[in-house]
C-alpha cells in the first residue's frame, strides 16, 4: 500500500473554485488508478473522478462539465479541479490509489461550499 496525503479543501462561496491535490509516497510501485471519491454527511461514500495511468478519466454525472481530474505519473500526484461548486459539492473528499495489491486512502479533506 501506499500513503496518500491531501491538501486544497476549505470553505468557497457556491460559484467559486478548489484545487484539491494528492501525492502519493511509500511503495507507489505501479499505480493504475488514481481518483477522487467524497462522503457528505449521512451519505455513503461516491465516487467523484478517476483517471488511470493511461490518462483515461472518468467523471459522475453530477460533475461533469464542472470538475476536472489529471495525474503526473512521474510525481504519483493527481489533481482534482472543481469549478462552479455548490452546496451539494460539500462533503469531505478522499484521494484513492489502486495497485494489483489493492486500494489505499487519503485522510480526507473537507470542502464545504456555503454563502
Amino acid at each position: 500500500q501506499v500513503h496518500l496525503v491531501e491538501s486544497g479543501g476549505g470553505l468557497v462561496q457556491p460559484g467559486g473554485s478548489l484545487r484539491l491535490s494528492c501525492t502519493a509516497s511509500g511503495s507507489v510501485g505501479l499505480i493504475n488508478l488514481m481518483g477522487w471519491y467524497r462522503q457528505a454527511p449521512g451519505k455513503e461514500r461516491e465516487l467523484v473522478a478517476s483517471i488511470t495511468r493511461a490518462y483515461y478519466t472518468n467523471y459522475s454525472d453530477s460533475v461533469k462539465g464542472r470538475f476536472f481530474i489529471s495525474r503526473d505519473n512521474a510525481k504519483n500526484t493527481v489533481i482534482l479541479q472543481m469549478n462552479g461548486l455548490k452546496p451539494d459539492d460539500t462533503a469531505v473528499y478522499f484521494c484513492n490509489a489502486v495497485q494489483l495489491s489493492g486500494p489505499s486512502w487519503g485522510q480526507g479533506t473537507q470542502v464545504t461550499v456555503s454563502s
